[in-house]
């Protein structure tokens, strides 16, 4: 039994650390968030085609696009959180109102698709755990979706949002379930062995859904409206304010980027050890991996696997629709953010309704899921090196940003993600051309 004097002791140590993970808790926010959805179920399906494909042979892009995809959501989030607007408004003050509108019209395209396949993917998962009817799936998960968005107010729809994030520690359980090489898995992680044709188009693909131009769109968006459902001004208005958000800001968007990439990896070693281990090197999509593995290593770990992709498609989806309806409104001056009710902001709400209908719509139409994932690639490749760039211009920009226009270090970085980006899209696109 402790005495009194060592629970006087102890209890001030524990009022510190409390007060440190209550700190840390309030650190989370649009970064976690945004790197959780990052992982959604074609994200899923890309990493566990690379893993089964290639073994350990391609950990080492999620080691790379690290620190791009850390620079670039940094930047957006800045962007967000300096001028108080999201980044569609402020691609307006240093573009073409004409040029802007196309790049958010592709994006809108692009996330059409992509929700499009997530919601089939999800459904599929579903499908496999509890049997039914795939199709009334996806119609379920699509009005989960669009109800959280339009009668969750803000504050807990982004607490929900939070703790959905949790459901891709899925992934980490069943990696813990299966029998990794780990000498394999760390050289894959370091050294480049792969680069043939086929390695080539799936190190794309892997960029491709690493740094998406929707994760910029979104997490931007999230900053500024922080500001807007708070007494918070903008940081060119609070000059005060601007190390201790700038702080939160960099934990959160290191965190929530390092936990993308961890989970990706995971997704990777899972199939590794196991799919591409036993000859199984053709995954088409999530649902399929998931399935893979009940002969491999056992329903516990199939069940984790398609739950997780079900818990991510839960996240992303209103991600997608979100950053897309918040791309739109910004573009033409409408009033957006989740914190109005649906009549205060109609036709931003409208672009989220339409955007997952249209994603429901091309369930029930003849069009491959797989051919509506490798076209939201393409369009999200086409206009991600423009919107990258655009990017670095507004973020360097002193008549938009101020005196807090962004720095060296991390210009250079972003710089270096655009050039990435822009090699990865050709690549793509002379494959795509020459297939």
């Amino acid at each position: 039994m402790q005495s009194p004097a060592m629970e006087a002791v102890d209890e001030p140590n524990w009022k510190r650390l409390s007060a440190a993970i209550l700190e840390f808790k309030g650190d989370i926010g649009p970064g976690v968030i945004t790197g959780a959805a990052d992982d959604d179920p074609s994200g899923i399906a890309t990493y566990s085609q690379a893993g089964a494909q290639f073994g350990y042979g391609l950990l080492w892009t999620m080691i790379l696009t690290y620190p791009l995809m850390s620079a670039v959501q940094l930047v957006s989030a800045h962007i967000g959180r300096v001028t108080g607007s999201g980044l569609a408004k402020n691609l307006n003050r240093a573009m073409p109102h004409w040029l802007v509108s196309l790049l958010v019209t592709i994006l809108l395209v692009a996330n059409i698709f992509n929700i499009g396949a997530d919601l089939s993917a999800m459904a599929a998962a579903a499908e496999l755990v509890a049997g039914g009817s795939s199709h009334a799936y996806v119609v379920l998960f699509a009005l989960v979706c669009i109800a959280l968005q339009l009668f969750v107010p803000y504050r807990r729809y982004s607490d929900l949002l939070k703790w959905l994030t949790l459901s891709l520690f899925a992934y980490v359980g069943v990696v813990l379930l299966v029998h990794i090489d780990w000498r394999q898995a760390l050289l894959g992680m370091i050294w480049p062995r792969q680069l043939g044709t086929a390695a080539l188009l799936t190190i794309v693909a892997v960029f491709g859904t690493t740094i998406s131009p929707y994760l910029f769109f979104w997490q931007s968006a999230q900053e500024a409206e922080e500001i807007a459902t708070s007494d918070q001004r903008a940081l060119k208005e609070a000059p005060t304010a601007i190390r201790r958000q700038y702080r939160r800001i960099r934990i959160d968007t290191f965190v929530g980027m390092a936990f993308s990439n961890l989970i990706a990896l995971a997704i990777m070693l899972a199939t590794a050890a196991t799919l591409h281990a036993q000859g199984v090197t053709n995954i088409a999509s999530a649902a399929e991996a998931a399935e893979a593995l009940v002969p491999i290593a056992g329903r516990f770990a199939f069940l984790l696997f398609a739950l997780g992709i079900v818990g991510t498609g839960l996240l992303a989806v209103p991600v997608l629709a979100g950053s897309a309806a918040f791309a739109v409104g910004e573009t033409h001056g409408w009033k957006t953010g989740l914190e109005f009710k649906p009549y205060q902001a109609a036709r931003f709400y409208g672009i989220i309704v339409t955007a997952t209908f249209v994603g429901v719509a091309l369930d029930w139409s003849k069009l491959n899921p797989i051919k509506a994932l490798f076209w939201s690639a393409v369009l999200n490749g086409v206009s991600a090196v423009p919107i990258m760039a655009a990017m670095m211009v507004v973020a360097s920009s002193r008549p938009i940003m101020g005196h807090l226009h962004e720095r060296r270090p991390l210009l250079v970085f972003g710089w270096a993600a655009t050039a990435v980006m822009a090699v990865a899209s050709a690549a793509m696109l002379a494959t795509g051309l020459g297939g």
